[in-house]
């Protein structure tokens, strides 16, 4: 467990592709309710232009700078990307958000509060108090399932390690071992759980409401989930066989 400064510059990371729509009202927000923070736009060369409005806000000012990608390839290389912007440039807490408006920023404050005795915080669904609305049964069956068969098979002490609201101290991530990643999706989220617990680092969990997006696409699709079943599969076999003792590594990302 790490020596817990306070939270000092803090960077939110928003990864978009194809979320014009939403990111205005997202960036609004999120302004609104932690007006101290910067805002980092990665974007994966959005068609529909979402890109070129990040950089109006940008143009703008108010904490808003804009991360450009040549092509789509995963949320995980999104946030890696994110990531290594912030620790060059010297923030002390990174935040993980959604783009689509499912995560809401003013609970933003919440999770913050939560690091004065944590190295990470996930805002969680399954813990009591969290909620989900506007999600149909078989996706909210879907994300109930995979968490317990990833907490069972990897023995994370987390109920909901899928979450993508969440938040680090720089420091934390610097101690994870980020370098060879390869996970992309929803199992990109279980790939920083375990890393975090098999650092020793102190993750808690507070309760989020999660809410449906109203405007564009979900990103779900059967390749993500079928991603995160092998690497999960393949993470606990190994976790198994090794009694839990070795470290993510090269060949495990």
């Amino acid at each position: 467990m790490l020596r817990r400064p306070q939270i000092g510059r803090v960077l939110v990371i928003v990864p978009t592709y194809d979320e014009r729509e939403n990111l205005e009202p997202l960036v609004d927000r999120l302004r609104a309710s932690v007006p101290d923070a910067d805002v980092l736009v990665v974007d994966d060369a959005s068609p529909d232009g979402t890109g070129e409005l990040a950089d109006e806000f940008a143009r703008r000012g108010d904490h808003v700078q804009v991360l450009h990608r040549r092509k789509k390839e995963g949320l995980g290389a999104a946030y890696l990307a994110g990531f290594r912007w912030a620790l060059d440039r010297g923030y002390d807490t990174v935040v993980e958000i959604d783009a689509d408006g499912s995560h809401q920023p003013e609970q933003l404050p919440r999770l913050l509060d939560a690091l004065s005795d944590a190295d990470v915080v996930l805002g969680s669904r399954w813990v009591p108090g969290g909620e989900v609305r506007n999600w149909p049964q078989r996706r909210e069956l879907l994300s109930r399932g995979s968490n317990t068969y990833a907490r069972l098979l990897l023995n994370l002490p987390v109920r909901d390690a899928t979450a993508g609201f969440r938040a680090f101290r720089a420091v934390a991530l610097e101690k994870m071992g980020l370098d060879d990643v390869q996970s992309q999706g929803y199992c990109f989220q279980v790939d920083l759980v375990r890393r975090a617990i098999r650092a020793e680092l102190r993750v808690v969990e507070v309760p989020i409401t999660f809410v449906e997006r109203t405007h564009g696409a979900s990103k779900m699709s059967r390749a993500v989930v079928a991603e995160a079943v092998w690497r999960v599969s393949v993470w606990g076999i190994s976790h198994r066989l090794l009694g839990g003792r070795r470290r993510p590594g090269a060949g495990e990302g």
